[in-house]
This record gives C-alpha cells, structure tokens and sequence, in this order.
C-alpha cells in the first residue's frame, strides 16, 4: 500500500450547476501507467482539470489523496512543486516570454519550494541540452517564446520537454497525442516511456489506442458518463478500438 501515489474515491464535481464526475474511483501506483479512454463529454479532461486545481470545477463529494496529502486542499501552484504535471490537449503561446527563462523560473520555483538552492546558470543549460535530446528538439525552439509559432507537433515536444526539466511524480497527459502525426508521436511517447522511473506515475487520456502502441499501459480505464465503469489491461484498448464506445451504452443504459 505504501507506493500509493494518487488515489481518487468516489469523486464528483460539477460545473455551473451541471454534475460532470459521478463517482470516480481510481488509484494509481509509482512505476505505473494508466491508459483513461472514453468518447467525447465522459469527462476525462474534467479530471485532468479537477486533479491540478482549475477553479473553474466544483468537487461536491470524495476524496483525492496524493503521495499522502489531500491534493484537493493544495493550491495549483503547490500541486506542481509537490510534483503534478500536466501537458495540454492544446498548448498556450506566451509571446515575449522565452523558453530558457520559463523553465528556469519553474525549475527554481520548485527548488525553492523544496529547500534547494536556485540551479546555476551553466548547469542549468547542461540539463535543458540533456533534456532536448529526449525528445528530439530542436536548440532553436528552445531559445524562442514559449509555443509561439510552433507547430502543433512542436508544441507537444515542448510538453514533454518541460515534462522532463521538472522531473513531476505524477504525470498527467491529457490527449497529447491529439493531432499529431505517426512520427511526432513516436518522438512524444518514446520521451515519455524515456522518462519512466520505478518513482513516478503516468496518467495518460487519449481517444485512440494508437498512442498505446507506444505508452503500454498497466491498466486501460473507460470513463462514460462521469463514470468509470470498465477497467482491463492494455489490450483492452484494441477491444475498443474495433468496437468503439456504444456498446457501453446498453452496458451502462441506467
């Protein structure tokens, strides 16, 4: 029980009124990597929002707990310190805002919070070069503003780049492979699987079992409904792939 790193339990969560979440229950441990699959509006970026703090989203009941804190009490600033990442479905532009300064505010950041002295200048570089390698990026977008101008494949590099300067616990993707085309998703995933420990966890959302050729998960959950109502392991997600998500709707027709 002891490498429990999230574990949700019976969460709901609302927005404006409209209940979203309906119970959700998942635990997820260090070494691990959970596949979450379902249609359009069963609530899977919910719970990525849910799980890094967007206010917008109300919990109305259950718990989170997350390396042994209650994440829902934590500030989205201190999920992250605390190790929580998430990489947007759809990547922000800060125009004036360069990647180099980015990183190394955010990288300090979550140095301090941790009592650690601020990371020098040089060795700063040698990991940012360290950590371009991973996925294959380029020195040029690294030392341009953040996302501006960037391809939609670039951007997801970008992702998983930061992904790998701020080492999280807990990584949350949240249809990274969205839009992507088969090599820039072999770039992103080979990247993800490159930075696996036996230490930290994955949660990866997608609506294609493609991106699971390449990130084998432990376990393929499908969210319908606000619900979590199937949970088997990978090659589950080639079930879904052939039979698509209706059948669910006689499974789970409540």
């Amino acid at each position: 029980m002891e490498n429990i790193l999230l574990e949700i339990k019976n969460l709901h969560v609302e927005i404006e009124g409209k209940e979203i979440l309906k119970g959700i229950n998942l635990t997820v441990r260090a070494g691990e990597v959970h596949a979450i699959m379902g249609p359009n509006g069963s609530g899977k970026s919910t719970l990525s929002s849910v799980l890094v703090g967007n206010p917008a989203f109300t919990v109305t009941d259950g718990s989170v707990t997350y390396a042994g804190k209650d994440l829902l009490a934590l500030s989205p600033e201190d999920r992250s310190r605390e190790g929580l990442f998430l990489s947007f479905q759809y990547p922000v532009e800060i125009p004036g805002v360069s990647m180099v300064n980015f990183m190394r505010a955010a990288v300090n950041a979550h140095r301090e919070y941790n009592r650690e002295a601020p990371v020098s200048a040089t060795d700063f570089l040698k990991m940012m070069r360290e950590k371009r390698e991973i996925v294959g990026m380029d020195s040029n977008l690294a030392s341009r503003s953040v996302n501006e101008g960037f391809s939609g494949g670039e951007k997801k590099r970008n992702e998983i780049f930061q992904m790998a300067m701020l080492n999280p616990r807990l990584s949350i993707l949240d249809e990274t492979d969205s839009g992507l085309d088969i090599d820039a998703l072999r770039v992103v995933a080979n990247g993800v699987n490159r930075l696996k420990t036996p230490d930290n966890a994955a949660i990866v959302i997608t609506h294609y079992q493609r991106l699971l050729d390449y990130i084998r998960p432990d376990a393929v959950h499908v969210l319908y409904r606000g619900r979590i109502v199937k949970t088997a392991g990978p090659e589950f997600a080639l079930e879904l792939e052939r039979k698509g998500y209706d059948w669910l709707k006689e499974e789970n027709n409540t």
